[in-house]
């Protein structure tokens, strides 16, 4: 007997949707079963784009950006503060909705709501308000994301206590605010209550935050959080959270507590994986409840496949979409998509932003590379000192012997953008005579690339071939001279 559709995606986020309409895309019968309301899934309504809506609406509700360019002192109405953020949040929210809804149906995918769980390899049971109904498919795709992981110690049921989800359900700011975790979460969060004006304290029992950056752009995150008033608790592990009269206090296991008006848990998620049948149809589950898979995304069971935060790290919006469709393509022997791209950046969007692709520097010397290192600050770029930004910096990373760029690490207005430049180059394999060559629109924060290649061209010396001047030749006109930073 013909199943129902040829692909079944039991989620409605990021990697739902892109897996379902790299199915359609071939022509293939796709339903869709979300259990919420609407199709999105944290990226939309909990996570990624609530908290990132809420971080620029925040900067431009308190005039952070204008503080150091006009000289002026913006006052923050707490009484509309909250509505504020929440009415632009939900704005956007609306707007990704609509898009979803219209891909879904450009795509002929057909959304089913209701609950969904895993009967065999290829039935889906959905509990629907009119009853159960099942459904059959070729093939399963697994897609539901991750909630917040909620330690012990912590009383969840008090108003001021919140996870990640949770935060951005609050109807007022606080005038003070412990954040227990110090990743990428916990320290975009911080930032951005921060910059609203209250006080943070960020909590972590690491000794450092972010070890992922490299060390000098952590170093540089770690500074500019200071200075925006998040006071850190590094080195720390809490042990219980409580109410102390109209406060909460965070006890830990070394030293003298600390009272907060109000706490966010951010210690990482914990796979949406509860009540989907997956381990009764033998499909193994990790200790974090994330879906074990292999590197084309397969489970243990013949048909049924999983991904994005589901199956874990590195559990981003981005990457959770490629692994997807590259799931489908194997599912259906489509060549179109056969592997996610190995080179991934990551974006943090705290104040400033900082993202990363390819190798650091220090990682770099540790695999035995001979590296060369070029910067470039903002606060020498037009754009930069335009915007009022003048702690950026761009931050390439060379290898000595071939020239090519294996690194691109950047932090401030954009730096997320900034990063894909880097990204190129280093898929194209492109060297430092590349970015150099290279005409960029003046001015413009892109700019640095090309100064921080002159930075490293400093060190390493033009390159010997045809048509470029040697450290014994005459630079040609214009040119900037050989083993010295360029005049800008």
């Amino acid at each position: 007997m013909d199943p129902d559709y040829d692909l079944i995606v039991i989620g409605g986020g990021p990697a739902a949707e892109r897996g379902a309409a790299q199915a359609a895309y071939f022509g293939k019968r796709v339903a869709i079963v979300e259990r919420n309301d609407e199709p999105g899934g944290a990226a939309v309504h909990t996570g990624t784009l609530p908290s990132k809506t809420l971080r620029e609406a925040g900067l431009f509700l308190s005039g952070y950006r204008q503080r150091d360019l006009y000289g002026v002192t913006v006052g923050l109405d707490e009484e509309l503060a909250v509505p504020r953020l929440l009415a632009r949040k939900d704005a956007v929210e609306r707007l990704e909705t609509a898009r979803i809804h219209r891909n879904l149906e450009r795509h002929r995918i057909e959304l089913v709501h209701g609950e969904g769980r895993l009967a065999d390899a290829h039935t889906v049971a959905v509990a629907t308000p009119e009853g159960e109904r099942r459904l059959t498919a070729h093939v399963v795709l697994i897609a539901t994301g991750s909630s917040p992981f909620r330690p012990p110690g912590i009383p969840y049921d008090d108003e001021d206590v919140h996870d990640a989800d949770g935060i951005l359900g609050i109807e007022r700011l606080p005038r003070s605010l412990a954040v227990i975790g110090g990743g990428v979460i916990g320290c975009e969060y911080a930032c951005m209550f921060a910059a609203l004006g209250t006080e943070v304290h960020l909590v972590d029992p690491r000794e450092g935050l972010l070890p992922f950056l490299d060390a000098e752009m952590g170093e540089r995150l770690v500074r500019a959080m200071e200075g925006l008033g998040v006071r850190l608790h590094l080195g720390r592990r809490f042990e219980r959270v409580e109410r102390v009269g109209t406060g909460l206090e965070v006890s830990f296991a070394d030293g003298p507590t600390l009272g907060t008006e109000a706490v966010l848990v951010a210690t990482g998620r914990t796979g949406n994986t509860a009540g989907l049948g997956l381990e009764e149809a033998g499909i193994e589950i990790d200790r974090r409840g994330y879906v074990v898979v292999d590197a084309e995304f397969r489970t243990a069971v013949p048909g049924v496949y999983a991904a994005g935060d589901v199956i874990g790290f590195p559990a981003l919006a981005s990457v959770s979409m490629e692994q997807a469709r590259v799931a489908v393509c194997h599912a259906f022997g489509f060549t179109y998509k056969e592997r996610v791209a190995e080179l991934q950046p990551y974006g943090v969007y705290t104040i400033p932003e900082v993202s990363c692709v390819g190798l650091g520097e220090d990682e770099a010397r540790r695999r035995g590379i001979d590296v060369v290192v070029g910067r470039a600050s903002f606060a020498d770029n037009v754009r930069g000192q335009i915007v009022g930004d003048r702690e950026g910096m761009v931050k390439l990373v060379f290898d000595r012997a071939s020239r090519r760029l294996l690194g691109c690490h950047c932090i401030g207005e954009h730096a997320s953008e900034l990063v894909h430049l880097g990204q190129v180059v280093i898929v194209l394999e492109g060297t430092v005579d590349a970015l150099i060559d290279m005409v960029f629109n003046h001015p413009t924060l892109s700019e640095t690339f090309k100064y921080a290649a002159y930075d490293a061209l400093a060190e390493l010396g033009p390159a010997d071939e045809p048509g470029r001047p040697t450290d014994a030749a005459t630079p040609a006109a214009g040119s900037p001279t050989p083993r010295r930073p360029p005049a800008r």
